[in-house]
């Protein structure tokens, strides 16, 4: 029945002129508007308002450029501009080179078609010829080449030409020097608007030109961009500011996304009417005594898409028009998992797909934003494996330290980086393995088992294990794991980073006490003193006598050390340091987070802006880190072993498999290995997705089949050498993501830059797992690193990669009157009461795994991820389909929103067609 409704005239014109998807793109249109000025008998070209998206007009008086803002046209001037096209001269396709020969055709072709009086001729060609003077320059006075020149009649056309010809054929100085240049696509091409009134003209001058071939016109245009379109109205005298709005009216059809393919595309004058009644059908109306025309509309945040308009008269949606709801069923964020037919089939499939990005992912990386991701990442990974490798050192009484860590850190990251699936995820120990490792070696301790073998065994057999789930294509089960899933594991582990970092930050507070009962008044009474112990306790530890020695003149470290005991108020307090590292800690998070935003800020430039922003985490630790040696206090600073060698003397780089243990543990151990291999799938593939979300817009293909591989091999490798296990970090691969985020570089004045998708490449990451590698070379510079600034990183990195998170949204719902809430499109679709039971539901679970986290029983915590998808399942039976779709689906947030206002603009065009009929019959 679509295919039979009903259409206007223009929308069926407009559906074979614009009918075919195929054809390139048209170019970027900057539109430019001069007016005519008059200075006595003198006239000029005077600019007055440019266009690419947004208008900006010439302050009067000024001298400068208004901020950009919405065109706001009068529905009258819209009016007189479709009668100006029905009435005017309308060339398409001249074939011009040159100002005067375009003016010359278009006044020949006029005077053929009788609009036009021959003798005035050459009195429009003189007007039309005169200088340009674009805002860049200061205001021109009268040259001595300009006076004297007067219209002669008797002239022939050819001297008249050159006499008249008063614009200079070729780009100034000036246009050639405009920065604006910058803001427009290199692709670009020019419509040139020239309006203004003259004496001598009894009804007005029309003409609208298309160009063959776009054509530099000298001096037209204040940029050196080639004029594909001419609009030229002069009128007769006391219509100025009329002609001034037709000429706005012109200029804003011309950068509107639709007019301006019509106008390529159109074929005669009646193709650019249809486009003009197209954009008054689409056109909104503000009362006149509600809304002041001077109030400048400020640009949206985001502006609706083009292709929304264009679908409507595409030949290839003419059937499309009834769509899904809310797109329900498009699939989670499994996408890129292909199960292959064949054994080893995914894993062979990713391959086949990775390899055609392999060179590109090497060059792609050679930019000045990969130096801000590299240092930033660095940093969180060098904490990271100092803080798991400190850990790990007590859980295994040093059998795994943070030398192990360093290196197993590097080894496994690199590797990955350089060979896996998605390079842009970052590998790092995580809590559940942590865990295991410590009961691990508590049972090993308690049944007198070789630690190190029997975990070489465990760590062969989960290895095989990940990689039989490779050849059988296991990584299927992403397909199941929604938003609901996503979304509860990424917020755990972002709330983890955010407990670890303040637990951290309260820790140095009991290390370093505040001095609370401190009164001012009393300082004379604050000491601290060396008492001798008693004579029978006392034991010199030097030749000298007891009695020789000056207890009062020792330091506290040589007090306790020969056996005497510290006396007064302040000896158990360290001024300033907790306060300081608070500072710190607060202060790097604080300012990170501020820079990040800076992009928006209104001072500077935009890549001035964009690079404070890119580098916004190294400023801020840079900041910081020159506070701290400014005052000099003995803040805790980041220690990193500085020699490569094992932890403990009595293990070496290599595990030998045989020999300690009995033969049933080889064996046995695949038992335990079979949780850890659930954990390191589970921790991997959420990950991966994650990562992978449709939002990130990566263009390389996922590759969750290889890097299961990769995972499964560098266990193995990492077993072998006593090195702990690695998995995919979420929170880091996060920032990761966060600090490589791409945006348009040349967006028009007014418009926000849009995003492009993610630097996919391999080098930041080999880079920083290399610079882990050889930390140990560089501990002299780190040590001057405080660790609360580290902490403030590890907070913002928690902070920051709650952005997005849905759940995390709906979560701020329950603190928001119904009336101050954002316009999310689930709302739009789904009661209020039913969104607050799902995310109870969400908080419960989240609840339940941070308790499973806290305590030994953090070992099962890859299977609760199991049981999240159940639950998931179950949910199923409490909400219905339609819910589900709009709360749970994977498809991001935009894209929704895209959808359904498609689905309601295709609504109202089905609606406004059936009363057109009404009103026309």
């Amino acid at each position: 029945w679509v295919e039979h409704l009903e259409v206007s005239p223009a929308a069926e014109r407009l559906r074979y002129i614009l009918g075919d998807d195929d054809e390139p793109p048209n170019p970027t249109l900057f539109t430019e508007m001069d007016t005519l000025q008059h200075d006595g008998e003198e006239m000029e070209w005077k600019e007055s308002a440019r266009w690419i998206k947004f208008e900006e007009k010439v302050e009067e008086g000024g001298e400068r450029w208004s901020k950009p803002h919405v065109s706001t046209l009068s529905l009258h001037s819209l009016f007189e501009l479709r009668t100006c096209l029905q009435t005017g001269t309308v060339l398409l396709d001249l074939d011009g080179y040159s100002l005067p020969q375009i003016i010359g055709m278009s006044l020949q072709k006029q005077i053929e078609d009788g609009l036009l009086k021959p003798e005035l001729r050459e009195k429009i060609s003189y007007v039309l010829l005169r200088k340009h003077r674009h805002q860049t320059k200061k205001p021109i006075h009268r040259s001595l080449a300009d006076i004297g020149k007067s219209v002669s009649s008797n002239t022939s056309e050819c001297l008249a030409s050159q006499l008249m010809n008063d614009i200079s054929d070729t780009p100034s100085t000036d246009q050639l020097k405009n920065k604006f240049i910058k803001k427009i696509p290199k692709d670009a091409e020019a419509s040139n608007v020239l309006v203004g009134e003259v004496e001598f003209l009894e009804k007005p001058f029309v003409a609208f030109v298309r160009l063959l071939q776009a054509t530099m016109l000298g001096g037209v245009t204040e940029v050196p961009v080639p004029t594909r379109f001419l609009f030229i109205l002069l009128g007769p005298a006391g219509k100025a500011k009329s002609y001034n709005e037709i000429g706005r009216a012109i200029a804003t059809l011309m950068v509107d996304d639709l007019f301006s393919d019509v106008a390529y595309k159109a074929r005669d004058r009646e193709d650019l009417i249809a486009g003009i009644d197209e954009f008054l059908d689409e056109v909104i109306v503000l009362p006149p005594g509600e809304w002041d025309p001077n109030i400048r509309i400020e640009p949206p945040k985001k502006v609706p898409s083009a292709e929304k308009r264009k679908s409507v008269f595409s030949l290839n949606e003419v059937g499309q028009m009834n769509g899904t709801a809310g797109g329900a069923g498009a699939g989670s964020g499994g996408g890129g998992s292909d199960d292959g037919e064949m054994f080893c089939g995914g894993l062979y499939l990713d391959i086949k797909r990775k390899l055609p990005w392999f060179p590109s992912d090497f060059y792609e990386g050679f930019h000045i934003q990969s130096i801000s991701a590299i240092l930033f990442i660095y940093l969180g990974c060098i904490t990271n494996a100092i803080t798991f490798g400190g850990l790990l050192g007590d859980a295994t009484d040093n059998y795994q330290g943070v030398m192990e860590s360093f290196l197993g850190t590097a080894m496994a990251g690199s590797m990955f980086c350089l060979f896996a699936g998605q390079p842009l995820i970052i590998l790092s120990s995580t809590g559940p393995i942590l865990i295991f490792e410590k009961l691990l070696f508590d049972f090993s301790k308690g049944n007198g088992i070789d630690y190190m073998e029997f975990r070489l065994w465990i760590g062969l057999h989960s290895a095989l294990q990940c990689l039989i789930l490779v050849a059988t294509d296991a990584s299927f089960i992403i397909k199941y794991i929604t938003r609901f899933t996503e979304e509860g594991f990424s917020t755990l582990i972002s709330f983890i980073f955010i407990y670890d970092a303040i637990k951290k930050m309260i820790g140095a507070f009991k290390y370093y006490p505040i001095n609370s009962d401190f009164k001012p008044d009393y300082v004379t009474m604050y000491k601290c003193e060396c008492v001798a112990p008693d004579p029978g306790e006392y034991k010199p530890f030097s030749a000298l006598d007891g009695d020789a020695l000056d207890w009062t003149q020792l330091s506290k470290k040589e007090c306790l050390k020969y056996g005497g005991s510290l006396v007064g108020k302040s000896c158990k307090f360290v001024p300033d340091l907790a306060l300081m590292s608070f500072i710190l800690f607060f202060g790097t998070y604080s300012m990170t987070l501020t820079l990040k935003k800076f992009k928006f800020s209104r001072y500077f430039p935009t890549k001035v802006r964009a690079f404070i922003a890119d580098f916004s985490n190294v400023f801020s630790i840079l900041l910081f880190c020159g506070v701290d040696a400014c005052f000099g206090l003995d803040t805790p600073k980041l220690h990193i072993p500085s020699i490569i060698k094992p932890t403990r003397v009595d293990r070496g780089w290599f595990v030998f498999p045989f020999g300690k243990n009995p033969w049933w543990v080889y064996l046995a151990s695949a038992l335990p290995a079979l949780l850890v291999t659930i954990l390191i799938f589970m921790d991997q593939q959420i990950t991966a997705v994650i990562v992978n979300r449709k939002e990130h817009k990566l263009r390389k293909a996922a590759g969750y089949h290889l890097d299961l591989f990769w995972v499964g091999i560098l266990m193995a490798v990492c077993s072998f050498m006593g090195l702990p296990w690695y998995v995919a970090a979420t929170v880091i691969s996060i920032a990761h993501i966060d600090s490589l985020k791409m945006e348009t570089e040349t967006s028009a004045p007014g418009e926000q830059p849009q995003f492009l998708g993610v630097r996919e490449q391999r080098v930041t990451g080999i880079i920083v797992f290399v610079l882990t590698g050889i930390s140990v070379f560089l501990a002299p510079i780190l040590k001057y690193i405080p660790m609360p600034v580290l902490y403030g990183v590890f907070l913002y990195m928690g902070v920051a990669s709650l952005n997005g998170i849905q759940f995390w949204d709906r979560c701020k719902l329950f603190l928001m009157p119904a009336k101050h809430q954002p316009d999310y499109v689930f709302l739009r679709h789904v009661p209020l009461r039913r969104i607050h039971l799902f995310t109870l539901v969400q908080i419960i679970c989240l609840a339940v795994l941070w308790i499973l986290k806290s305590t030994v029983a953090a070992i099962i915590f890859p299977v609760m991820i199991l049981a999240l998808i159940l639950v998931r399942r179950l949910l199923d039976f409490v909400f219905s389909q339609h819910d589900l779709a709009w709360i749970d689906n994977i498809i991001p947030e935009k894209e929704k929103k895209k959808e359904d206002d498609k689905k309601k603009k295709k609504k109202g065009n089905k609606g406004d067609s059936s009363s057109d009929e009404e009103v026309c019959s």
